[in-house]
């Protein structure tokens, strides 16, 4: 930073004129100067031209590395106003540098004055630009590059990879045979891309074959390429078949062992991970800190910490040093189950282990907590990590913003993605389309399209997010003409609407009651080759259940699977779970009758969705009956079970069995979480069961969680009722110390608590407060202090009280009818 400085100061003082040795035989050059105007300037003498060239290229790049970039930029346009014209190799080094920065357009603008100067370009400098365009997803513009200039293998490799990462791997395959005319080589590089590319599609057996064909070819195997197939696989055979064809070619040692394992933990297949790893170690093959990571991952993965942490016992016995991967793996775990102070209890050790933490570790840590709503900690430890000297990148700095914003902390967001420009960070596609996100989704759409606008100013190409994130808030707010105007604007674009587009936008025609320009826009998805999933399904039928209409659901659920839709489980899940929301019981059972007549077998899923609907209908007897049924079928309950079992027993006031479910889920291993808590709390509190609820919260609030605006009304509810205003208090300022707003209700709590006390000022107070956050008193307010204030020898002072205080006019009117009606007035 110093030498950026020490640099900059060069540079200000060398652009001056009398800092220039006059040339006689030039013309004197006209530059702007930084205040608007003209100074003048005489050119560099010609012994010095290599002298000034390569000091504006180191200017550039200081001021890049420092994240000055306007100055980088500004810098470039002095270097070009003096009439230098660096060796190729300097332009190359801008061009990287600027590319390296993610100022494409800067990138653009250099590669053209390169080429007015005539120079005569390299493959790297068409490089650079190729892989600056297919940053920003114009692959149309790098592919015509390909045709026009000088390229290598490097150059084919990059524009596979921009058609890969916009999902059109077919047309990078095609370049396949275009390179062995054109005689560049093909290398393991050009494989591996377009493996990755066939996986990330699902076009698993076209990968294999790809890379059989090359193989064959002459193209070298190696673990990359195995390793993405590996990743792709989703089932053991397959897993199977591709460390077979490993195993044929080389024989298996630690590391293809581990990418095997590393491919069943991914695809969530622990037990063929185990039986891997016991091969492995029957064959004398010892494991290594990247296979045992791997298997904790894998356990993480499937919620089994208890393997997790007998992994981490074995790799101490075995005296295999845990990394960095490893630590941010199992504290992810440790965070995802809800077991917070064993996260940093493992933070801790990570610690005194001196291992220094990463950018994934910070990633875990600020997830875990930005996940539970705790900001605040998010923010610190975010802090205190970079100011030890912790370098965050873009992820890091994008997750931050993104709990910010749904925190609804916005200046904190704007304060952290300055913060992010200033270390030197562009912001790319992914950070924008976080901005434009939260924006549209606190209401704030004007900012939200000036987000939008800036992202096109500064060259990045809208993708895919971004547009859905468009359509989805226009459908939000019920505009959904508009939000189909923004589909053929993106087709116009270049972008082709993908599977997220359509079923934003059939949700949002059927929530409109546009259930034929739903259909259509189906028969459409289809006819451009893309067929309805297990996401549409759900989607449209949790729109279908907004209208409160069986037989639209059933309808579309027909209509999707003629369209193509593979009926599984998981769909069969999703229809009996739209119907139980409604309280079709009756429908919902036939449809898991069906389902078991077709021989496939219930899950735990399954099951949760008729306790739900038994839950919802009131029908607590036959919910526990299902629950019994569940264990009976040999499969584990989840926490969505419990707490959905808790919610109806709560609802009908069983509050022993309650309690003896909950201790009940937590001898099977299934931690309460914050539903968990929110459920219970608020059930005893109804109960008035004072000890118990508060005993609930401290331990909530002790492991976290942060508890529900109505887990909060219910507590003050409770103590409320009996006058105990002293602990009121004490939970509004719990409320407030967490950052929980009070609602309506809390308003309409209180405010009936106070006047049962008639404390007059309280209620004043109150009520101008509820007016200011655009709250109304609900009628059991009004006739509470109508109780309280309309009566002998106090409808004076309740006048007084509705016609002076702020929001007490309109309480007044309405309390009109009740003092007329009110004995004795």
């Amino acid at each position: 930073m110093a030498a950026c400085g020490r640099l900059a100061a060069f540079y200000v003082s060398s652009v001056r004129p009398c800092s220039l040795i006059p040339f006689s035989l030039t013309p004197p050059i006209f530059f702007s100067s930084s205040s608007g105007g003209s100074a003048l300037a005489y050119a560099v003498p010609p012994s010095k031209t290599c002298l000034y060239a390569g000091f504006f290229t180191t200017l550039i790049e200081a001021y890049l590395a420092c994240g000055r970039f306007w100055q980088a930029e500004d810098a470039f346009h002095r270097m070009r106003q003096l009439g230098l014209n660096p060796s190729l190799r300097q332009w190359n080094r801008i061009l990287y540098m600027f590319n390296s920065s993610g100022l494409i357009p800067q990138v653009r603008l250099v590669y053209s004055e390169l080429t007015r100067c005539r120079r005569r370009l390299n493959v790297f400098s068409h490089n650079v630009l190729i892989h600056a365009l297919c940053k920003v997803g114009l692959v149309k513009m790098a592919l015509e590059m390909l045709r026009t200039v000088e390229i290598d293998t490097v150059s084919y490799n990059t524009v596979m990879w921009g058609l890969c990462e916009e999902g059109m791997v077919e047309i990078a395959v095609g370049l396949l045979s275009e390179m062995v005319k054109r005689g560049v080589e093909v290398d393991a590089v050009t494989c591996n891309t377009l493996v990755k590319g066939f996986c990330r599609k699902g076009f698993l057996d076209n990968a294999e074959s790809l890379m059989e064909m090359l193989v064959r070819g002459g193209i070298n195997r190696d673990i990359v390429g195995f390793n993405t197939l590996l990743d792709g696989m989703g089932k053991v055979d397959e897993a199977e078949n591709i460390f077979h064809m490993i195993s044929s070619h080389q024989i298996p040692n630690t590391v293809i062992y581990s990418a095997l394992m590393d491919g069943y933990c991914k695809a969530g297949n622990m037990e063929a991970a185990e039986s891997a790893l016991h091969e492995m170690q029957g064959k004398c093959i010892n494991a290594n800190v990247i296979t045992y990571t791997s298997l904790i991952y894998g356990y993480c993965k499937r919620g089994m910490l208890v393997e997790a942490v007998d992994i981490i016992r074995k790799m101490k016995e075995e005296k295999i040093p845990m990394n960095v991967f490893t630590y941010s793996t199992i504290i992810d775990g440790f965070f995802k189950k809800g077991r917070e102070s064993d996260a940093f209890d493992m933070y801790e050790k990570m610690m005194t282990d001196r291992e220094k933490a990463n950018k994934f570790v910070l990633d875990a840590l600020v997830n875990g907590l930005r996940k539970r709503g705790r900001m605040e900690d998010a923010q610190k430890l975010f802090t205190d990590m970079t100011q030890s000297g912790l370098s965050p990148d873009l992820v890091n700095y994008t997750s931050l913003m993104d709990g910010l914003f749904k925190a609804g902390n916005i200046s904190d967001a704007f304060g952290i993605g300055q913060q992010m420009v200033e270390k030197g960070l562009v912001p790319d596609v992914v950070v924008y389309n976080v901005f434009i996100n939260c924006l549209y989704r606190l209401g704030k759409t004007e900012q939200a399209k000036s987000f939008y606008t800036k992202m096109l100013d500064m060259g990045l190409v809208p993708d895919h997010a971004t547009y859905n994130t468009m359509i989805g808030a226009l459908c939000r707010e019920g505009k959904v003409d508009k939000a189909l105007n923004v589909k053929n604007e993106m087709a116009k674009g270049g972008r082709k609407p993908n599977i997220v587009t359509y079923n934003i936008l059939v949700c949002g025609l059927l929530v409109a009651g546009k259930v034929q320009q739903a259909v259509d826009l189906l028969n459409e998805m289809v006819t451009e080759g893309l067929h309805p999933d297990y996401s549409t399904h759900r989607k449209v039928l949790h729109a279908c259940s907004k209208a409160k209409n069986a037989n639209l659901i059933f309808g579309m659920h027909e209509g999707l699977v003629k369209m193509g839709l593979v009926v599984d489980r998981t769909v069969y899940n999703s229809l009996m779970h739209s119907l139980c929301l409604l309280g079709m019981n009756g429908k919902a059972t036939t449809v898991f009758k069906d389902m078991l007549r077709s021989g496939i077998a219930a899950d735990t899923f399954t099951y949760n969705a008729l306790i739900l609907g038994y839950c919802k209908g009131g029908h607590t007897q036959k919910a526990i009956a299902m629950y019994s049924q569940l264990l009976h079928e040999g499969l584990t309950p989840d926490a969505a079970t419990y707490n959905t079992m808790l919610q109806g027993l709560v609802t009908s006031g069983l509050m022993q069995e309650a309690g003896e479910l909950l201790l009940e889920m937590e001898k099977r291993g299934s931690l309460p979480d914050g539903i968990t808590y929110n459920i219970m709390i608020s059930g005893h509190a109804k109960k008035s069961n004072k000890k118990e609820s508060i005993r609930l919260y401290c331990e909530m609030v002790r492991k976290g969680f942060i508890p529900k605006v109505g887990t909060y009304n219910a507590l003050i509810s409770d103590f409320a009722k009996d006058g105990m205003m002293n602990q009121v208090r004490e939970l509004l300022n719990e409320m407030q110390k967490r950052n929980i707003s009070p609602n309506s209700s809390t308003y309409d709590i209180l405010i009936s608590a106070w006047s049962k006390l008639y404390n007059s000022a309280e209620v004043k107070r109150l009520l101008a407060e509820m007016k200011e956050h655009g709250f109304v008193p609900c009628a059991s307010t009004i006739s509470c202090i109508s109780d309280a204030f309309a009566r002998p020898g106090k409808k004076l002072s309740a006048q007084r009280l509705l016609e002076r205080e702020p929001g007490g006019f309109y309480v007044l009117h309405q309390l009109k009818d009740e003092f007329q009606k009110a004995p004795l007035l």
